[in-house]
């Protein structure tokens, strides 16, 4: 009878001691460094992002912020193990649409859940993809990579090192009827380097990773993904444009989350830090130089945004017709 009486006075103890531990948590951190996980590889539009806001989220927390890749399986290895890390402020992740909007539509099944496993801080940019070749093949238009298509058949393949670049090249393909076959990358880097030595024909990358090979002229931009031509590259028409079909857009989002279940002041604290960073009007211009287009936005926006894509990307993903892995 007494061991029942205890049994809720008991469960209420632990529950006060488990909400001290947390509140005694939140009032020190941060007191160690701070992990910022990225899902694709060195020099890649998303690793350089990282390295921009680590920079400064180090001096506004007052320790380390450590940028560590952790590429592979579109994104999935760096995002489940973010999703599973302690929810102590200590990991989180820099992501992108890839990991929270297309992988949930390309794969049957992940470890994750891009809404339930995560606590949305900051929403960074948007990446605008370019359609682009090697400068040694004879391609300097989009009409002239159909033509080289039609005299080709057969032999036509795409890279990509991320869902962007393959939605949007699975799309373009489908939509122009070249028949080329898909060829997966671990990084954008990776698959830049075949296209860059024609080993593969075309691919869809963001223009922040492309840009310095495309000045060096080792790379040839023919589009852009948006529908509408875009500020950072308004040279190059949009694909819609070029192909003279309306609809035709896409582009990449950066955000970044917590693991679920972030206590709140830990989330805030991390919250408004990075939102002061990504809103700077300084750091907007780096953005901007490197190619991406600034969109900061607080959790109380991102967190609706998220949800929202995952339904948009779905649906790329099936206009591509795209089979899920």
């Amino acid at each position: 009878m007494l061991r029942d009486v205890f049994k809720p006075l008991c469960a209420a103890a632990l529950l006060a001691c488990g909400l001290t531990g947390r509140a005694a948590q939140a009032a020190d951190y941060p007191n160690q460094p701070v992990k910022l996980v990225t899902a694709f590889g060195a020099g890649s539009a998303s690793d350089i992002v990282a390295r921009l806001i680590a920079e400064r989220l180090q001096a506004a927390l007052g320790q380390p912020v450590i940028v560590e890749n952790r590429p592979g399986a579109s994104g999935q290895v760096a995002t489940d193990l973010v999703a599973r890390a302690q929810p102590d402020g200590y990991t989180i992740m820099l992501a992108t649409n890839t990991t929270h909007s297309s992988n949930p539509h390309l794969y049957k099944s992940l470890r994750y859940n891009p809404v339930k496993d995560f606590t949305p801080l900051v929403q960074v940019c948007n990446f605008p993809f370019v359609l682009a070749v090697s400068a040694k093949l004879p391609i300097s238009s989009v009409d002239d990579l159909l033509r080289y298509g039609k005299a080709n058949p057969g032999s036509l393949n795409y890279a990509y090192g991320n869902s962007t670049g393959q939605i949007s090249a699975a799309s373009f393909d489908k939509l122009t009827g070249l028949g080329a076959t898909a060829v997966p990358y671990k990084s954008t880097p990776q698959a830049m380097t075949d296209i860059i030595g024609g080993r593969a024909t075309f691919m869809f990358v963001d223009l922040a990773s492309a840009a310095a090979h495309i000045q060096a002229g080792t790379l040839k931009a023919l589009a852009v993904s948006t529908e509408k031509r875009s500020t950072l590259a308004p040279n190059l028409p949009s694909v819609s444009e070029a192909l003279g079909q309306p609809g035709f857009d896409l582009a990449a989002w950066v955000g970044i989350f917590g693991p679920a279940k972030l206590p709140a002041p830990i989330a805030q604290r991390l919250g408004d830090e990075l939102y002061k960073i990504v809103s700077a009007p300084d750091f907007k211009q780096k953005l901007t130089q490197m190619g991406a287009e600034p969109t900061p936005a607080q959790a109380s926006a991102f967190g609706p945004f998220v949800v929202q894509q995952e339904k948009v990307w779905g649906d790329k993903v099936r206009q591509a017709g795209i089979q899920a892995e």
